[in-house]
């Protein structure tokens, strides 16, 4: 790609779509993980849904969609104010080392403070080292660990 712009931060658009697939494709494979195309159609579907808790933000550079960070907004038991679940994030592998995970993770801070969040987490695998330099910047890691129990 040689030399990019930083990348600017925005909503995700229907005409993103062939974009987020490409990367969310990246993304799963990163991850060894088959997603089924019906789920794919759906994730896509309630990101585009106002009314839906999922929401993506996409990173886009030199008129490109570069990245994406797929998030759900809940609610907690230990706070009034909305929650956001910061559930994936992809950078393409051509575009990374040039700030695009970080200006992903600052854009949900900012979009945060704005609308009034109580608080955003998220999670990565222990090795995940390129991941964990670029968070380890906004935050300390916790000492919680997760437990996942699939139910389907």
């Amino acid at each position: 790609m040689g030399e990019m712009e930083l990348p600017t931060v925005r909503e995700a658009l229907p005409g993103d779509e062939a974009a987020w697939r490409r990367l969310w494709a990246g993304y799963t494979s990163w991850y060894k993980a088959h997603v089924p195309d019906d789920v794919t159609a759906a994730t896509w579907a309630r990101i585009l849904d106002p009314g839906s808790a999922i929401f993506c933000r996409v990173a886009e550079s030199d008129g490109h969609v570069v990245g994406f960070a797929v998030c759900i907004l809940h609610a907690g038991s230990w706070v009034v104010d909305p929650i956001c679940y910061l559930e994936d994030l992809f950078v393409d592998p051509g575009a990374r080392g040039v700030g695009v995970g970080s200006a992903l993770v600052q854009d949900l801070i900012d979009l945060g403070r704005s609308r009034g969040w109580a608080r955003l987490y998220w999670h990565t695998q222990t090795g995940n080292e390129a991941a964990r330099r670029i968070y380890d910047r906004f935050t300390a890691v916790d000492d919680c660990v997760r437990y996942q129990l699939v139910l389907t």
